[in-house]
This record gives C-alpha cells, sequence and structure tokens, in this order.
C-alpha cells in the first residue's frame, strides 16, 4: 500500500497509519488553500528517504532478540533533516512517516533552517537492561550510520530515548568518524556539548503558546495534563509556576484529580519515586478517558498521538486545547471541536520549542561556543511568539483554524523552497 494515499482498510489501520493518515489529510487541506499543483502535492507527501533495519540486540541471559528500527527523512529542502528517535513498541514505518513529515512544516512555521525527519524502534524500553538498551542503541545508529550527520540528519530524544541516549549515540557515530562529532545529535549531556536550556525546551514552549493563546492572565486559569513524562510532567510544572491551575494529570499508570490544584512538584517527586501518577496521595483517582471531560479551561494533549477522537471530541468542555503532543488529535475530531467553538494551538506550533533549541544547541556545537540559559530563553520565547503572532494573524485574515494557518504557512514555504531550487535532472 502507498503511503502517500490515505488508508481505508479498517483492518489495516493501526495507530500509525492513523497517524500518517492524519498527517497526509493536513498536508492535502493546506495545499488546497495554497493552490499547489497534483506534483507539487506529491513530492510534498512523499519521504525523500525511508529506511527499515533489522537491529539484533544480546540480552543479559545471552539470548539474542530481533527488532525493526527505522529512520525517515521527509524532505530536506530547507536544509538538513532533523528529527527525534523514540522507543516505542507501537513504532512503525507509517507513525516515523508521519512524524517526520510534521517535523518538516514544524521547521518551516518557526523559520529554522531544517527539513523533517524521525527515528524509531519498535521496543518497550522499560523490559531492556541499561546495558541492553545501550547494545540497542549503538547496533541501530550502525545500521542508520549512512544516512546521519552533523550536516545530513541530526536526531535527539523522543519517547523511551533521552539524553544517555543520545550520548551513546554521538560516541557511536564518532568512533566511526575517528574525531568527537557533538553536532550529530542534539539533546546531549551538557559534559558533551549540550546546551543549557534544552531538557526542558518542549515544555517551555508549550507554557509559552498557552499563555500567548489565553490573551489574558494565568491566574486561576484551570488546566488538565494529558501524559506526565518529559513533556507534560514539565509542562504542568512551568503552567503551574505561571499561576494557572492545573487540577487534573495522567499516565500509563492512572489519572489524579484536585479541583484545588495539585502540588505538582510533590507529584514529579512522587512519579519519580514510584513510576508514576497512580498511588499520589494528596489528590483523588479518576479515570483516563474523564481528564479529558473535565470543566477547565486549558486541556493539554502531551503523550501520543490520536487521543482525541471523534467519540470524545463531542464531550470535550475545555475551550482551549493545547498540542504537547504530536498528532493528538485526529481530523475528525478536529471539526468537531472547531464547530463547538474550541481553539486548537497545533502540535507544530505548540511544542516546537525542542526543535528550537535543539537548534540552537546544533548551532552552538558547529561554531564551538556557549549561549547562557538567558539567550536561550530569549531565543526561544522570541521565535515561539513570533509563529504564534504569523498563525494568529493568517487564522483570523483567512477564516482559517489556528492548525490550517500554520500548514499552510510551514507547507508553503517548503513548497518555495521547492521552487526555487528547481528539479534535478
Amino acid at each position: 500500500m502507498s503511503i502517500m494515499v490515505p488508508s481505508t482498510t479498517p483492518a489495516l489501520i493501526t495507530p500509525g497509519r492513523q497517524a500518517l493518515d492524519s498527517a497526509l489529510h493536513q498536508l492535502d487541506r493546506a495545499a488546497a488553500h495554497l493552490g499547489l499543483d497534483d506534483g507539487l502535492r506529491t513530492m510534498l507527501a512523499t519521504p525523500r528517504r525511508s529506511l527499515t533495519v533489522s537491529v539484533p540486540v544480546r540480552r543479559e541471559d545471552g539470548s539474542l532478540d530481533v527488532v525493526q528500527g527505522f529512520r525517515v527523512q521527509h524532505n530536506i529542502s530547507r536544509g538538513p533533516a532533523k528529527g527525534g528517535i523514540r522507543f516505542h513498541p507501537a513504532t512503525d514505518i507509517h507513525e516515523v512517516t508521519a512524524l517526520a513529515m510534521w517535523m518538516t512544516w514544524k521547521c518551516a512555521l518557526v523559520g529554522i533552517p531544517y527539513g523533517g525527519a524521525k527515528g524509531g524502534v519498535a521496543v518497550d524500553p522499560s523490559q531492556f537492561t541499561t546495558r541492553e538498551l545501550e547494545r540497542l542503541t549503538r547496533r541501530y545508529v550502525n545500521e542508520i550510520l549512512p544516512l546521519i550527520g552533523p550536516e545530513k540528519d541530526i536526531p535527539a530524544p523522543d519517547v523511551g530515548t533521552d539524553e544517555q541516549t543520545m550520548a551513546w549515540i554521538m560516541d557511536t557515530y564518532s568512533v566511526n568518524a575517528g574525531y568527537s562529532v557533538p553536532g550529530v545529535v542534539t539533546g546531549k549531556p551538557m559534559t558533551l556539548g549540550g546546551s543549557l536550556g534544552r531538557g526542558g525546551a518542549t515544555s517551555r514552549g508549550v507554557q509559552i503558546a498557552t499563555l500567548a493563546a489565553l490573551g489574558r492572565s494565568p491566574e486561576g486559569v484551570t488546566v488538565a495534563v494529558q501524559g506526565f513524562g518529559k513533556v507534560g510532567a514539565l509542562t504542568a510544572q512551568y503552567l503551574s509556576d505561571a499561576g494557572c491551575k492545573v487540577v487534573a494529570v495522567s499516565d500509563i499508570t492512572g489519572a489524579v484529580h484536585d479541583a484545588r490544584g495539585l502540588d505538582i512538584a510533590a507529584l514529579r517527586a512522587h512519579a519519580a519515586e514510584s513510576g508514576g501518577v497512580h498511588g499520589f496521595a494528596q489528590a483523588d483517582a479518576m479515570a483516563h478517558e474523564d481528564l479529558f471531560e473535565l470543566d477547565v479551561d486549558v486541556l493539554v494533549p502531551a503523550a501520543l498521538e490520536g487521543v482525541i477522537t471523534e467519540a470524545n471530541a463531542p464531550r470535550i468542555r475545555a475551550r482551549l486545547i493545547v498540542e504537547g503532543a504530536n498528532g493528538p488529535t485526529t481530523p475528525e475530531a478536529d471539526e468537531i471541536l472547531a464547530a463547538n467553538g474550541t481553539t486548537v494551538v497545533p502540535d507544530i506550533l505548540a511544542n516546537a520549542g525542542g526543535v528550537i533549541v535543539s537548534y540552537l544547541e546544533w548551532v552552538q556545537n558547529l561554531q564551538a561556543c556557549s549561549w547562557s540559559s538567558g539567550d536561550i530563553e530569549l531565543k526561544l520565547r522570541e521565535l515561539m511568539l513570533s509563529a504564534f503572532d504569523e498563525v494568529k494573524a493568517l487564522a483570523a485574515a483567512r477564516g482559517l483554524t489556528l492548525r490550517q494557518a500554520a500548514h499552510v504557512i510551514g507547507v508553503g514555504r517548503v513548497a518555495e523552497a521547492h521552487r526555487m531550487r528547481g528539479l534535478y535532472p
């Protein structure tokens, strides 16, 4: 089945395929607004390179597992490919392709000179020891080695990976190169050329986008955060620090609620010790699905894609949704939310903080310099607010949703890059 055509066979619609269908739908809507011809639409829908690899892993008991890994470079017309690597059991080529496509539009939207890429390995990292994860990471990197490099494709952390994963990737690449190459990845430890502010950059960007979309004082604004991982937990903390009242959060272990406002610092400490939010004594337990239906001002989906659907969208009462995750809202749900007057700050805008600070880290590596946390914060805020203002203005001028406006801008810039560069014979 071609990945350029939305899927119509229910038996074949996996979560990854559903994500890709959403990405293709969004591209098609933007292309229609821009008046792009069929040839250019097809080019923008088709990844530049897609690689599927087998990754053998020696387990601690001496047995051998073989898992699948992927790396997709969607588009490199505006610069080298950029995108995270996730370790998750549901990862497949369709999901990785969708995420790479969204990254292309995201980079173009916020004005940084990257194309979109994404990588992944279909594993549950919690089922591997640290030594097994290191062996898995290094072997995966060895398989995708011809694709990556500081001037070709720069990975970063994503779901199930972290700065330690990036350190292993940097070392593996550097050993093959014969010298240290810190610019091959971003999201590294500071001792290996990482940047101040990178760890919480995605969450900080979500906070900036939320406060900009509110257009009023955050004091007393009620918030529910779905997903309490590396993005959701810090988003909840930053919004709480700004004066918002975070009343509910959830993760894979459960969901907790307190109408008076959660103590996010205490909840983060509990989650770090126990492995999740379940059992937090200072709040009431609630069902995962009930979090979406809470009467709050802001809902932040910050976990995986496809969690807001046509089934639960009619019951969402939040008037503002800020997408910390990639692709959390299906196209069908988008239409319902728009009809109900709900404002959605789309993923390619709301969670762009991570790739912005990744870009700043990469620039520091290439120039062999370092910037202060204040410099990083200033540049992040400037790029986020500039992109937000541009999206908001276009949406108002053309009667579009924020998602439609963001895609028109992002897709339009990539299409223009294709036109300017021409087609090599």
